[in-house]
């Protein structure tokens, strides 16, 4: 079965492709690595949430958001080499704007880490970081970004 054929089973479209909000492009590839630049949970060319986690946002709230930064990052893949060239998610990083005394980054960036796992199974499997920051780019909740192996 397909990366994509397992999206459309799960009922997951993935996005347009972000625009980028500064200078980059949304993914690199370098040899069998494709890095995607940082991801905001674009919705429709529209942030879909601002503010800082554990004060404006809730934790659940932003757990979606960050299912949503890594659908836009899985865009970026696919726009660049195709989805169905992923081998597997080789790391994640996940950056939580976090009100003071906010310390549960891990569960919110579980949000983009399950998805990668229902979609790739344990190809989805990967190395992690997820941590707290004062601000993130135009005030977003949370950001994503990727690091996949893809085949020749």
């Amino acid at each position: 079965m397909s990366w994509r054929s397992r999206l459309a089973e799960l009922g997951v479209e993935l996005p347009a492709v972000a625009a980028p909000v500064a200078a980059y492009v949304p993914a690199v590839r370098s040899g069998s690595l494709v890095y995607t630049s940082g991801q905001l949970p674009f919705v429709s060319g529209s942030l879909a949430a601002t503010g800082k986690v554990g004060g404006d946002v809730s934790p659940e709230e932003a757990k979606a958001h960050a299912r949503t930064c890594a659908l836009n990052a899985l865009a970026a893949i696919d726009a660049l080499v195709g989805v169905d060239a992923v081998v597997r998610v080789v790391k994640l990083t996940g950056y939580v704007a976090s009100a003071e005394g906010f310390t549960g980054q891990p569960a919110v960036v579980n949000g983009a880490s399950e998805l990668l796992g229902e979609v790739f199974g344990e190809a989805g499997r990967h190395a992690r970081a997820a941590v707290g920051v004062a601000e993130l780019p135009l005030g977003a909740p949370v950001e994503v970004d990727l690091i996949v192996e893809i085949g020749e």
